[in-house]
């Protein structure tokens, strides 16, 4: 298994006349390809969540018992993003990203079309959790990807444009919902339907992706650029041990375990109101179907020039300081909670446009630590240094939205749900406020070592 996912080789350069042209035509190319496939992922992330509805209603089962089951995406999304990264770190993005995206078509369709799957919480637990370890095979290669094919100048605009492919897979599960439900009158389409979106989009990843830029003859980007990170040299380009990975470019880094924490309450308050949107809108405010799914895309979708205006900002506004931009996004993200939570059923508009507000902003932050960690670790430790951080925000922040969130709303209501989410807010800024303070001394020494 792992010799078919085997970094390609380095291939004889191309004639120096062709470099640049090659170059500019492959990085749109794998854009292309890293972008839509990992959009694919998107599609087959949270169907489970649109289908729980039905679950209670037709299955009886209960709110905690349907949080415990989608826990398993959450978990094993978290364990596998991790594992897998140090698997990626040293793989073939070309072959790794489709792979895993076929994996979890197959889960998607066994759930839509074998009835039996939905029969026990057992059952839905261990489905859910192979999809969410083949989930896991989708953010490590785009990573490494990004990492090998453009500069660090260049990144960060970069990885904020591909980081909106969260929002354009996960906002069209919604619409795709509602057309395989208006084809069938069957719910079980939220499932079937995306994945057969999603094998498309695998066989696209696969024809438009490429591995390292030696590989096709290119040389490597920082030369290409002239584009040198501080402590750069040769070494930067031979692929690293597993322990070398794990110990001294992770484990080790200060900044990636404040930012892990931080993302553990991020990612609580991002999937506390994604997966159990349909269910409170349709519970609490007393949505239609067609209206929780369409609420569900345009807060997917919000997310798109949400992070796109964060990306801007951090780089242009707070000069880099990522830190600062995510806790400015946070407190914004609170005021909309506490909106989205407090409006009284009966007032729809006010209800779409504090989740949309919330989609907007969220993903800024989510984004963030996700190039944080991209910037904190030699680009081939890249996919294990993001892996970090999620398996933070997964492991913690993800399982308590699913598990947590559920029982919580069981006992207590959807107000002391809230509690937890608005509280999760704060937690999220109080574990920022270190990253903040390093930020600002790292920015000052590199403008010192350039002076």
């Amino acid at each position: 298994m792992f010799a078919f996912f085997r970094p390609a080789a380095h291939q004889a350069p191309l004639p120096d006349e062709r470099v640049d042209s090659t170059y500019r035509r492959l990085r749109w190319q794998i854009f292309a390809g890293i972008f839509f496939g990992y959009a694919g992922y998107y599609l087959l992330r949270k169907n489970f969540s649109l289908a729980m509805p039905y679950l209670i209603e037709e299955e009886g089962y209960t709110r905690g018992q349907l949080g415990l089951a989608i826990s398993a995406i959450a978990i094993a999304y978290g364990l596998s993003k991790f594992l897998m990264g140090l698997v990626s770190d040293r793989s073939n993005p070309r072959y790794f990203l489709p792979f895993g995206l076929l994996i979890s078509a197959g889960v998607m369709f066994i759930f839509g079309f074998a009835h039996w799957a939905t029969s026990s919480v057992a059952i839905m637990f261990v489905l859910l959790f192979i999809n969410g370890w083949a989930q896991g095979m989708g953010w490590p290669p785009s990573g490494r990807t990004m990492v090998h094919w453009w500069s660090q100048k260049e990144r960060g605009g970069v990885v904020s444009v591909w980081n909106v492919a969260h929002n354009v897979g996960g906002g069209l599960i919604g619409p795709l919902f509602l057309l395989g439900l208006g084809w069938t009158n069957d719910w079980h389409a939220a499932f079937y339907v995306p994945a057969a979106v999603a094998v498309l989009v695998a066989v696209f990843a696969f024809a438009t992706m490429r591995d390292t830029p030696q590989s096709v003859g290119l040389p490597p980007v920082e030369q290409y650029k002239n584009d040198y990170p501080e402590g750069y040299d040769e070494s930067h380009e031979q692929e690293f041990s597993a322990k070398q990975i794990f110990v001294e470019y992770v484990l080790r880094n200060k900044l990636l375990w404040y930012i892990a924490l931080a993302n553990v309450f991020v990612y609580l308050l991002r999937y506390g109101v994604l997966d159990w949107a349909p269910t409170y809108l349709k519970e609490a405010k007393h949505f239609s179907v067609d209206t929780t799914s369409w609420a569900y895309f345009f807060y997917e979708w919000a997310g798109i020039p949400g992070t796109l205006l964060c990306g801007w900002m951090s780089d242009k506004i707070f000069r880099g300081n990522r830190g600062l931009t995510g806790i400015v996004f946070m407190a914004l993200v609170t005021v909309a909670t506490l909106v989205y939570w407090l409006n009284p059923p009966g007032n729809p508009t006010i209800d779409m446009i504090a989740l949309f507000s919330i989609g907007f902003l969220i993903y800024g932050p989510v984004m963030l630590v996700g190039l944080q960690a991209l910037e904190l670790a030699p680009k081939k430790a890249a996919g294990t240094a993001a892996g970090f951080t999620g398996l933070f925000g997964y492991l913690g922040g993800s399982v308590a939205a699913s598990a947590a969130m559920g029982y919580t709303v069981d006992h207590f209501g959807w107000d002391g749900g809230f509690v937890m989410l608005v509280s999760a807010c704060v937690l999220a800024i109080a574990f920022l406020i270190p990253t903040l303070r390093h930020t600002q001394t790292a920015s000052v020494e590199r403008e010192r070592a350039t002076a």
